[in-house]
């Protein structure tokens, strides 16, 4: 999908108190550039970030860390964030620009997040992009470096074939699949903050799959 480009995005993030442009500079450190030290969770391919806004304006008792590559998304979700928060300060989310095929460049294991979010990423279809997939064994052994033992990652997608993809690569990459539903709405397996994209799927009667892993 083609993203329409918005120029007023740069700006808007450049003066935003909570977006990181380099976040490989918090590499090691991130439980530092919080005010306080909480759990992390981390969302990557956040989009237009209404869903890690509700969730970060919730559970205020955890740190997050949202993540896309698409200043145009991003923009998008510093808006949607700063809406969320009411103009109330945002002290537990921070907003980053990150390619997630080069995320041990932001994150080493000093880090130490307790939560991946991965939600309606891109399936990559063709078989030669196969690893560009966010739930594939090359990206989840990346994320073993830094995510806590029992640490989780939940991933939600309406793609069928990414879904039992996904779930051979989370069993050849050492994860343990706690829950699994093929239809999010019958089986409510987690607390549920439905995305743009969720939204969009359930209208057109395309049922949601997720599963939460446990690292072990």
């Amino acid at each position: 999908m083609r993203i329409r480009r918005r120029p007023w995005a740069k700006q808007e993030l450049e003066e935003c108190s909570f977006y990181i442009d380099d976040p490989t500079a918090y590499k090691g450190k991130w439980h530092e550039y919080f005010p306080k030290d909480r759990p992390i969770h981390l969302e990557i391919g956040c989009g237009k970030g209404s869903f890690i806004a509700k969730l970060a304006t919730k559970n205020q008792d955890i740190n997050y860390i949202a993540a896309d590559m698409i200043e145009a998304m991003l923009g998008l979700s510093k808006r949607n964030i700063e809406s969320e928060y009411n103009n109330k300060m945002v002290d537990n989310l921070a907003l980053i620009r990150m390619n997630a095929e080069r995320i041990l460049d932001v994150f080493d294991s000093s880090d130490v997040v307790d939560r991946i979010y991965i939600n309606f990423c891109n399936p990559w279809p063709r078989g030669k992009h196969k690893k560009r997939i966010l739930t594939h064994s090359r990206q989840l052994e990346n994320y073993k470096v830094f995510l806590k033992e029992k640490g989780e990652v939940y991933f939600k997608t309406d793609d069928d074939e990414l879904f039992n993809e996904s779930i051979e690569y989370f069993d050849n990459s050492g994860f343990k699949i706690i829950a699994k539903s093929f239809d999010l709405d019958k089986d409510l397996i987690f607390e549920d903050i439905p995305t743009e994209h969720e939204i969009m799927f359930k209208e057109q009667g395309i049922k949601i799959k997720a599963l939460i892993a446990e690292k072990i």
